[in-house]
């Protein structure tokens, strides 16, 4: 990934070997997921609202930086510069579509406001320009060696900064924002349901009830950016005070936990119920039979019905 790549003369051969493996896998694992995700937004039109293409968006993110941290050959000038600029260009992209999802879900239930589709060009500007100007200023400084699988690895105090600027900086802030983000909307629908309960309007508790049921699943998507990255920020300070002293797991934890985020996000963000209903649709329409043996009659889509959906979501059906 392009968060990975401060490797030591400390690290034996043997012990590149088993980081290459660990990020190709988790990589792969990780371009599955996503390529997934996409695959499904392009076949289903059904899944084609605003609030599921910024997961679509999300996910084209995810695909791009897993497919050239895979390919990615630091022996070759060529692909060593794509793999150096591509991955970091469309990491910093994937993390950033999350904080769109996060405005969009908070513009909708907090604002009430329902003017989000128009500011998809804001959104494109946003992310994509964010992710190139980082991509450039990180090349300020940057003495572009390889070491072991990765490329542009920086050895230079000035390199290493300018790296945690472009990457972890943004990464941390939208971590915080999007933590801020669904604490407040889940705050307003805790308010809201202890309201209905107050008046008694037990078909308005019901629905806020369900509403919550689904944020609070999305209360927890800002772990998976600290899941996939704490490492990884952890061991570049680490590597900023002492370079010439790498740690095997920690490396190994970042390498392993940073490839993994595109898995992450296809299953928190793109599995959602509206996916899984898609799918099950398709199936019944072609294999009827064995769909039933599967899932009983009187159950095949009571489950998926009564899942609730995202409140954006709802919006924008209403």
């Amino acid at each position: 990934m392009a968060a990975s790549v401060a490797l030591g003369a400390t690290l034996t051969a043997h012990d590149r070997q088993i980081l290459t493996a660990v990020n190709s896998g988790a990589s792969s694992l990780s371009l599955a997921g996503s390529s997934f995700i996409v695959l499904c937004y392009l076949l289903f039109k059904e899944l084609r609202k605003f609030s599921f293409k910024l997961v679509f968006y999300l996910a084209l993110a995810d695909m791009l930086c897993s497919f050239f941290s895979i390919i990615g050959d630091p022996f070759k000038g060529f692909f060593c510069y794509a793999q150096g600029y591509s991955t970091h260009f469309f990491c910093v992209a994937s993390f950033l579509w999350t904080t769109t999802i996060a405005f969009t879900l908070h513009r909708t239930v907090v604002k009430h406001k329902t003017d989000v589709e128009d500011l998809e060009a804001m959104f494109h500007l946003y992310v994509w320009g964010t992710s190139l100007v980082m991509t450039v200023m990180r090349s300020f400084g940057n003495d572009h060696k390889h070491l072991g699988a990765w490329c542009w690895t920086q050895t230079g105090r000035a390199g290493k900064a300018i790296h945690f600027v472009t990457f972890y900086m943004p990464l941390w802030g939208a971590i915080l924002y999007n933590g801020f983000t669904y604490f407040q909307v889940i705050r307003m629908l805790n308010n809201a349901t202890r309201m209905a309960v107050g008046m008694s309007s037990q078909t308005f508790v019901s629905d806020t009830r369900d509403n919550m049921r689904a944020l609070n699943r999305w209360g927890y998507y800002p772990l998976i950016l600290i899941g996939s990255w704490a490492f990884g920020t952890i061991n570049r300070i680490h590597d900023f005070f002492e370079p010439n002293h790498r740690i095997f797991w920690l490396t190994f934890l970042d390498v392993g936990t940073a490839a993994l985020m595109g898995l992450f996000n296809s299953i928190a963000y793109g599995l959602n119920s509206s996916v899984r209903r898609a799918i099950c649709e398709r199936l019944d329409k072609f294999w009827p039979e064995r769909l039933s043996r599967w899932l009983p009659s009187n159950l095949k889509y009571k489950n998926l019905q009564q899942e609730s959906e995202l409140v954006l979501f709802k919006t924008e059906d209403q």
